[in-house]
């Protein structure tokens, strides 16, 4: 045999020895998976618009059903609520819009004496000297034309984003409406089996959906109301402006500290620097209120993130979408882990005995399936949620909100 015949065998045993296979549906699972992400990918708004439709009916629903339960039909439930929410809102945009652009528009009147204000603390010391001599030398007229510019273009970018935000609200009425029938079409499509499962998953979805918006209203509330009060006492002006400012910061854990923390004390150099340090302290001190004692209070059990998995996922969502990234972060992390722990998903780390919970599990289901024969998805959708509201009820309290934890 040659050279080249030998080599030519060498390879074909080489060959032989490891086989490459890859079956059908590996690759039909690849494709289906690639063009998912792909149509995902596209319609990222529309996506996006649904998400936050599923936000305004986990955060209302509740409310919903409380009037519900006091004998109040459905439609005028959703009627009151919806009505009442949109009422709140135009009230508070009436009280507090004509005094934020006045504020706002003084207080950027007022940047060049702040700004020489800190200057000249920072020319106190060695170090600050040169960045004292930067902000003094700073010159705002090509940014403010930039920002002119920006601003005149992303004008109807601003248009769209209030167009989805309606579309969002007007879905979210929509899906709290003919709640059933898509419930019911839902569950058509899952296998009879998984029906329990599936029903669970859907109230744990809508406390943690609930859950963090409804705490995050709070706590941005009291956190401007905070800030208002102690600009207000301190005599510092534009006080209002400032506490929307630190609310809507008060979004963000970790970013949303420094973000309402620095224009208060920025501002309250006006007044001299003990003031700023008593607004700086008052400010920092409220924060660990609120991290310590406040949100694992007004959270409850919606949601069950260590502090680590807290920053990961707003890096994570920042890096991936920006602002919405990040107020979208703390839900999907909290939701995946209860996907992992309720679809009783074993990690690589993990070793553990739910034989209980199993048992539980197959005594709801052969229930389910005893009181579901021959009836309708619409009604067999009704009966899973009920055995699971029952099951919660039961046991005290949902199994996967034990704890919530937020930086």
């Amino acid at each position: 045999m040659t050279t080249g015949a030998k080599q030519v065998s060498a390879h074909s045993d080489m060959g032989r020895g490891f086989p490459i296979a890859i079956s059908l549906k590996t690759m039909l699972a690849a494709v289906a998976i690639g063009v998912g992400l792909w149509v995902l990918y596209h319609l990222l708004v529309v996506v996006l618009v649904a998400v936050l439709a599923l936000f305004i009916v986990g955060t209302l629903g509740p409310a919903v059903e409380w009037l519900e339960s006091h004998r109040m039909t459905r439609g005028w439930a959703i009627a009151l609520v919806f009505v009442s929410l949109v009422s709140c809102m135009v009230l508070l945009m009436g009280l507090t819009i004509p005094s934020l652009v006045e504020q706002t528009t003084r207080l950027a009147k007022q940047e060049p004496m702040i700004r020489e204000r800190v200057a000249s603390l920072l020319s106190r010391s060695p170090l600050g000297a040169p960045l004292a001599e930067s902000l003094r030398t700073a010159h705002y007229q090509p940014l403010s034309k930039d920002a002119t510019g920006a601003a005149m273009a992303y004008s109807g970018r601003a248009f769209e984003i209030v167009a989805y935000v309606v579309s969002g609200v007007f879905l979210a009425l929509y899906t709290m409406i003919d709640r059933d029938r898509l419930r019911g079409g839902l569950f058509a499509v899952v296998p009879r089996s998984h029906h329990i499962r599936l029903s669970r998953v859907l109230l744990n979805l809508e406390t943690i959906v609930g859950g963090y918006i409804r705490g995050q209203i709070i706590t941005s509330g009291l956190m401007a109301v905070f800030v208002f009060a102690l600009l207000t006492a301190c005599r510092i002006p534009n006080a209002i402006a400032l506490a929307v400012f630190a609310g809507m910061a008060d979004v963000l854990p970790y970013i949303g500290t420094f973000l309402s923390v620095g224009p208060a004390t920025l501002a309250a150099l006006s007044r001299g620097p003990g003031i700023a340090v008593i607004v700086l302290v008052a400010m920092l001190a409220y924060e660990e209120l609120e991290s310590r004692f406040l949100v694992p209070r007004v959270y409850g059990r919606a949601l069950r993130l260590p502090s680590s998995m807290v920053l990961l996922a707003l890096l994570a969502g920042g890096a991936l979408l920006g602002i919405v990234g990040a107020l979208l972060a703390l839900p999907v992390a909290a939701a995946v882990r209860m996907l992992v722990e309720e679809l009783r998903i074993e990690l690589p780390g993990e070793q553990l005995d739910d034989t209980k919970l199993r048992e539980r599990d197959d005594r709801a289901e052969a229930e389910y399936e005893r009181r579901t024969q021959g009836v309708p998805a619409v009604q067999a959708a009704a009966i899973a949620v009920q055995i699971s509201e029952e099951r919660r009820g039961d046991e005290g309290a949902p199994e996967y909100a034990t704890t919530s934890e937020r930086a």
